[in-house]
Order: structure tokens, then C-alpha cells, then sequence
């Protein structure tokens, strides 16, 4: 549109010079070709050279356009080929979201054909067909985007991020880490999926140093770091299988954690299993004086330390603050009967039953009236013990 403009301001420029020169000027122009001659004016000899520049210049912007015309149509068509894969990326994001997994598998591979950031429609296009359980066509999206011929260094630290939380998903926590071994440096996300991957694995030892860099980075809070260390530990400690790798665990556990009532308790019910119960017992009593659970105190009835009337006294001690807990009355029937002492272990284990009847103390009951030949509570207890118990079972099914 400017360029019609100016030719027509031109144009009137000419006709304008022309007619000023018609007016003022006699002059004429004479050429000689022998046996020719001609004579013509001077106002048309400039009219006919205003018209040749401007017939030369419109001809030469002809040529140009003819000779530009290939390049313009290919810019062109680039042009829609992109229009066309930004709308099917756009497209795929949308499905993805909206949980259309089957439209957004194929407008993803629609857009990586048409060339839109094949990087992230490959990676869009994995993890729609990860969650349609389409492993396979999983894995080939992404190792065409880490060995394409278009990769870009941030293109495969894509790929590995999505390969290993996808593993991660479908349970595979050893290929998940073979994945993030690819990673020159993690950052907090690839750190994150580790720490995962780890959890699933457990290998609960490497867990913590990336608990501490993960809290350096605002990852967790405090409150979530400490509650994330004391699983590592507990899981650590009951995964001992002999007495020298459980001591080795437990000492190298800060003096401060040693108390906590989750670590304890797995420390204790290790110590336990390995026959050594006066260490059990002094884990659960060192717990139990700095804070209460009743499911430590449960345990301490397990803990054999060849010295049950000690035992017997230090959990009267702790009687008059938690009278009415199930689990230490239990435990008190329990240590009670250990060392035959049978009205004082019936007391206890009909008032545990009386605050809260469990399998554990039905069953206590069960085997207490069966040691003193009563036949028929013993029975009763016992029936009332499965049915307690299977309905435990069920609701842990359920969860």
C-alpha cells in the first residue's frame, strides 16, 4: 500500500514538472541518426524520461517480486506450519490436563511431527501415555528426544527428570536411580525424586544427607525434616538382622533422637529379637520417662530382662499418670503372669480389657485362664480374640 502511494505521488510530481515546463519553456532536442532527423520538444523529451524511470523502476520491482516469490511462499508456509504446531501443542496441554489422556497422546505427537518444542511435546506425549499404561510408547518418546537429532542439553535434562519420576510411578525405584545417574548436578527437583526413589528402595542410609540438602534449599521445614529423619532411622534400625550392624546403626544415631518414641520403638523390638532385652528395656524406660506412647509401653512386656520384678515395679511407676491406658495394664497382666503372679495379672488384664477390649488382651486373658485350667473363660476369650482380630484385618484391608 506505501509503495502505490509513493508512485502515485510520483506520478503527480511528474505530470506537475511537465505542465510547469510546458508553460515556460520553446526549447526542443534534436537527434540525428543519418539519413535521419528528429526533432522534439523539451517538455517531452523529460515527459518520455520521467515514464522510462518509472516504467524501468516498476519493472525491476516485477523481477524482484518474481524472483522472491519461492522464498516468500516457503516463509509462508513455515509460517502456518508453526501456527499449525503451537495450536497442537496448545491442544495437547489442554487434553493432558483436562485428563484426556488418548486426545492428548495424539495431539502431542501431532505437534512433535509439525516441529513445536519437540522437547516438551515428547515429554507431554510420555506422560500421557505412562498414565494410559503405555509403557512402551512411553519409553520411545523419550529416547527420541534424548538421541534426536534436534536435542538440546536441556531437552535430555527434561528427558531424565520425566524418565526417572515415571519409573518412580510405576514402582521401578532401582531404574529410576540408574536414570538420575545421568545428571551432571541434580537440582532440587531431580534431588527430590532421589530422595523418593531412595524411600521406595530402602536404602534409608542415603536418605538422610538429602533430608539436610533439601532443608538447606526450603524444600521441608524444620518440623517435616525431623519427622522425615526419625522414619529413616526407625526403618534403618528394623532392618537389622544382627546384633553387630544394630549396634553400629543405633550409635550412630544423635543422642537427642535416641528418646523419640518411633525410633525406640524399633530399636527396642530389634534389641528384643535378638535376645537382647535388658538393652530393650532400658531404650523403652528412657522413652517412656521423656514421653508417652502407649505402643512402646505395649513393648515393654516383650522385653526380657531376666529381671521381670523390675520391670513389674517400673511400670507401676508409671501407673498412677496413665491409669486408664489399655496398653500398660495389659503389659502389667502380661509381666505379671511371667512371673506367676496370677491374681495381680487377671486384675490388670480384665482392667485392660474393661478401658479397651483388643485381640492382644482377649488373647492374654485366653492363655492366662488356660495356665490356670479354666477351661471355658479361656475358650471364650479366645473366640472373642479372632473376632477382634479379623475385624482388624478387614479394616486394614480397607485402608
Amino acid at each position: 500500500m506505501k509503495t502505490l502511494l509513493w508512485i502515485i505521488v510520483l506520478i503527480a510530481t511528474a505530470v506537475g514538472v511537465v505542465a510547469a515546463a510546458l508553460h515556460s519553456s520553446t526549447g526542443y532536442v534534436q537527434l540525428v541518426w543519418p539519413p535521419y532527423r528528429v526533432e522534439l520538444s523539451m517538455v517531452l523529451v523529460l515527459a518520455l524520461l520521467v515514464c522510462a524511470f518509472i516504467a524501468a523502476h516498476l519493472l525491476m520491482r516485477l523481477v524482484s517480486a518474481m524472483v522472491g516469490m519461492p522464498e516468500q511462499v516457503r516463509e509462508y508456509r513455515a509460517a502456518r506450519r508453526r501456527e499449525k504446531a503451537h495450536d497442537a501443542l496448545a491442544e495437547a496441554l489442554h487434553e493432558f490436563f483436562s485428563g484426556r489422556y488418548a486426545r492428548a497422546e495424539k495431539a502431542a505427537a501431532g505437534a512433535i511431527e509439525l516441529g513445536a518444542k519437540p522437547g516438551v511435546a515428547a515429554v507431554l506425549a510420555a506422560r500421557a501415555a505412562h498414565e494410559l499404561r503405555a509403557f512402551e510408547r512411553r519409553d520411545q518418546y523419550l529416547d527420541s528426544l534424548a538421541t534426536g537429532a534436534a536435542a538440546l542439553p536441556e531437552d535430555d535434562i527434561m528427558a531424565v527428570i520425566t524418565r526417572a519420576d515415571l519409573l518412580l510411578n510405576e514402582r521401578r525405584a532401582v531404574d529410576a536411580l540408574a536414570a538420575l545417574e545421568a545428571l551432571p548436578q541434580k537440582h532440587t527437583a531431580a534431588l527430590r525424586i532421589e530422595l523418593r526413589a531412595l524411600q521406595q528402595a530402602r536404602e534409608w542410609e542415603k536418605t538422610l544427607p538429602l533430608i539436610d540438602q533439601l532443608e538447606k534449599r526450603n524444600v521441608f521445614d524444620a518440623a517435616r525434616a525431623a519427622d522425615m529423619r526419625r522414619h529413616s532411622y526407625a526403618a534403618q534400625l528394623e532392618r537389622r538382622a544382627d546384633r553387630s550392624s544394630l549396634d553400629d546403626t543405633w550409635k550412630k544415631i544423635p543422642d537427642a533422637l535416641k528418646k523419640d518414641t518411633l525410633i525406640a520403638r524399633a530399636a527396642a523390638r530389634r534389641y528384643a529379637a535378638l535376645d537382647a532385652g535388658v538393652l530393650a528395656c532400658e531404650i523403652v524406660e528412657r522413652s517412656l520417662d521423656a514421653e508417652w506412647d502407649s505402643d512402646l509401653a505395649a513393648l515393654y512386656a516383650d522385653c526380657d530382662s531376666a529381671d521381670t520384678v523390675h520391670q513389674i515395679e517400673r511400670a507401676e511407676r508409671w501407673l498412677p499418670a496413665h491409669s486408664a491406658d489399655a496398653a500398660l495394664l495389659l503389659t502389667l497382666g502380661r509381666l505379671c503372669a511371667r512371673q506367676e503372679l496370677w491374681g495381680k495379672a487377671q486384675n490388670y488384664i480384665d482392667a485392660s480389657i474393661a478401658v479397651e477390649p483388643t485381640y492382644q488382651s482377649h488373647f492374654a486373658a485366653a492363655k492366662l485362664h488356660e495356665k490356670l485350667g479354666n477351661a471355658e473363660p479361656a475358650q471364650r476369650h479366645y473366640r472373642r480374640s479372632l473376632d477382634l482380630a479379623l475385624v482388624k484385618l478387614r479394616e486394614s484391608a480397607a485402608v
